[in-house]
């Protein structure tokens, strides 16, 4: 895997995440951004899609969760900086379950700088993946 693509990917769909939450609904420019957002997403699901499904198929594994893999940019996280994840947004990654951690609410989310996969919990962060 090509990890610095992939960070590039990652980044250019977290910035037009960022560009399009900047916007009102009633903005001339939001149909056009959604859709340039929607694009990048297309694409980086086409290139990147089966090396991040069996980057997610070995975290579920990691910790045993039988949970849905889903496409990988439904992990991505919302912004950049990870400010969403200090605040335990709930919005950020897939929520999944696991035999390891039995009733703790837990997500997955794929972040840049480096490309990862990380296992959110209400108070820690875990890495379980990183791109090479």
């Amino acid at each position: 895997m090509n990890a610095i693509a992939l960070n590039s990917a990652i980044v250019d769909i977290l910035a037009k995440k960022q560009e399009l939450n900047a916007l009102d609904y009633n903005d001339a420019r939001y149909d056009d951004i959604e859709e340039e957002l929607h694009d990048l997403e297309d694409d980086f699901n086409e290139e990147f899609g089966d090396l991040l499904e069996d980057a997610l198929e070995d975290v579920h594994g990691k910790i045993k969760s039988d949970a849905d893999i889903l496409l990988p940019t439904a992990y991505l996280a919302s912004s950049l900086d990870g400010k969403e994840l200090e605040e335990g947004e709930e919005s950020e990654g897939v929520w999944v379950e696991s035999d390891s951690f039995p009733g703790v609410e837990m997500r997955l989310v794929l972040v840049a700088n480096p490309p990862r996969i990380l296992l959110v919990l209400s108070d820690q962060e875990r890495v379980l993946w990183t791109a090479e």
